[in-house]
């Protein structure tokens, strides 16, 4: 990510490396540890924002993540707490830092949604990456072809009507996105996919056999999992649309989900509200075919679709 590449900053207890998580991840790290810091002494929220002259659902966002936490507030935080460890405290104040810093997607940032732009950040350093979708491939597992057929077709709230520069700028953002899975340490793609959105034409039947084929080699890579739900399934996750779990490295750090309706994506944080979630995808899971019996589903579609473009 280029704007931490070479932090000097070490990883924490939070697993996180911090050279190549994103600022929301950062700032998910950073809130993690200020609250361990504040409870392990006793010292409530109230007394934490009178330090800082805010209240107390400032210091409640500085914790979550939700908030960015300036350097300067960090340090005043960390007297109050009584941390005197110079290296604690390099690490801390150099983590605030890294957490301001812009997104690897800033360059895209005149086709990137604002509520898709944490999502971006925590795409980017989560160890996994879980999703349902009912409608359509998921972005990770797209082709430039099929991403650009739904994009033109308007697809998740983006305008039908959008020029051609347009669209391919939000391709390439798609593309980029993708090289998560080249890296050395690449994350756990688990995409759970509706039968429906797998036999659906996107775009020209050479589009769609080439996705086909996409996500036959995909499948063959040990780091990515792709499963079936059939139709026979009786699984149904509701009028929430496409769903995303993500799990940040270290296994302290809570999950992530996102939600994203045709409005814009929502972020469900109670954890009621994740454990939902999180019991909704294993079911999901369940229910759909296996990976391998996914792989025979998707290369007989192959098939099917080959012989129907062969026959007179």
């Amino acid at each position: 990510m280029g704007s931490t590449e070479g932090s000097s900053v070490p990883p924490d207890s939070c697993g996180l490396d911090y050279g190549q998580a994103g600022p929301t991840a950062l700032r998910l790290a950073l809130g993690a540890q200020l609250r361990r810091l504040r409870e392990a002494r006793g010292i409530t929220r109230g007394a934490a924002g009178e330090v800082l002259e805010v209240s107390d659902s400032r210091i409640k966002g500085l914790e979550s993540g939700r908030t960015a936490c300036r350097p300067c507030e960090v340090t005043a935080l960390l007297a109050f707490y009584g941390v005197d460890d110079d290296s604690e405290r390099g690490t801390l104040l150099a983590l605030a830092e890294q957490s301001n810093a812009p997104g690897w997607w800033q360059p895209y940032s005149d086709v990137v949604p604002a509520g898709l732009q944490a999502y971006l950040d925590l795409e980017h350093s989560a160890d996994v990456i879980r999703s349902y979708e009912a409608q359509g491939i998921p972005d990770l597992l797209q082709t430039p072809d099929y991403a650009r057929a739904v994009i033109r077709f308007g697809h998740r709230g983006i305008a039908a009507d959008a020029s051609e520069a347009e669209v391919e700028r939000r391709v390439a953002l798609r593309m980029k996105r993708q090289q998560i899975l080249r890296r050395p340490n690449p994350p756990h793609v688990w995409a759970v996919i509706d039968e429906s959105a797998l036999r659906r034409t996107v775009g020209s039947t050479d589009t769609t056999l080439t996705q086909l084929e996409h996500l036959i080699d995909a499948s063959e890579h040990p780091h990515i999992t792709i499963q079936m739900v059939p139709f026979r399934a009786d699984a149904v996750v509701g009028e929430d649309g496409p769903v995303t779990i993500l799990r940040l490295p270290g296994g302290e750090l809570p999950d992530v989900v996102c939600l994203e309706p045709p409005t814009g994506a929502r972020y469900p944080c109670e954890p009621a509200d994740i454990e939902h979630y999180r019991h909704i995808m294993n079911q999901l899971v369940i229910e759909a075919d296996s990976p391998a019996v996914t792989r025979t589903a998707l290369h007989q579609m192959l098939e099917d679709i080959l012989s129907g473009a062969s026959s007179p």
